[in-house]
């Protein structure tokens, strides 16, 4: 390709899709704009890296194996800069794959390949979930305070560095301080009611979120685990 078709100055969402496949590319770029979407390809990082100089997309699909690079360096690139969501796009079906890309902070993971019309579909469900709005409000749980309006947390006054759904998990259950919150709750609040992947993404980013409040698993602070339900968040005086 000879560069990124870049975004027009105005229209519906803009997709980012960074795909090296024209096969693919080509196709899905198109049904995206019959949806309504506005999408600019790039067939590599270096075209990527040039489209998000110009334009801050409203969703990335982002494919892993590029031609000059590794789609997740990308996503760790967008990551340390943006919030905005991000779906792998890639030939990669093993569960360490896809885990590596949750945690990372991938919205959701697609296998090639695939359907455009249940990518679209995902593509809609994560930006509604990443622009439902929340109440304008700061919480604070013991040493965690939560910021949701500004979508910022500490932890005894140091900031915590989320993603964008450790950071939701994080809200959610700190609404709810010493509360089970179960599941399916978390995974029809902070992902979506018709969420079409496993619940195991549930547990990554769980996961994550307890490392970065410095849970030992044998003695939680803060993330208490109800077997068979779901979780209980609160201080650790309460748990």
């Amino acid at each position: 390709m000879g560069g990124a078709v870049l975004y027009p100055s105005s229209g519906g969402d803009r997709v980012l899709l960074v795909e090296d496949e024209v096969s693919i590319s080509e196709p899905f770029s198109s049904a995206l704009a019959r949806e309504g979407f506005v999408p600019t390809v790039a067939g590599s990082v270096a075209e990527a890296r040039a489209a998000l100089e110009q334009h801050e997309p409203d969703i990335v699909l982002l494919d892993l194996m590029l031609p000059d690079g590794d789609g997740r360096e990308l996503a760790r690139e967008l990551r340390a800069r943006s919030q905005v969501p991000i779906i792998m796009l890639t030939a990669r079906g093993s569960e360490i794959d896809r885990v590596v890309g949750l945690e990372l902070g991938a919205d959701d993971y697609v296998v090639k390949p695939f359907a455009a019309a249940e990518v679209i579909a995902r593509i809609r469900a994560v930006l509604r979930r990443s622009r439902q709005s929340e109440p304008l409000a700061r919480l604070t749980v013991g040493d965690v305070t939560v910021d949701v309006a500004a979508r910022r947390a500490w932890l005894h006054g140091g900031e915590l560095s989320l993603t964008r759904k450790e950071f939701d998990l994080l809200a959610r259950m700190a609404r709810s301080a010493g509360q089970v919150v179960t599941r399916e709750d978390l995974m029809s609040d902070v992902w979506d009611e018709n969420w079409f992947g496993s619940t195991k993404t549930l547990d990554v980013h769980m996961t994550a979120l307890r490392r970065k409040l410095g849970e030992d698993p044998a003695a939680p602070r803060y993330i208490q685990t109800v077997r068979g339900v779901g979780f209980r968040f609160a201080p650790a005086q309460e748990v």
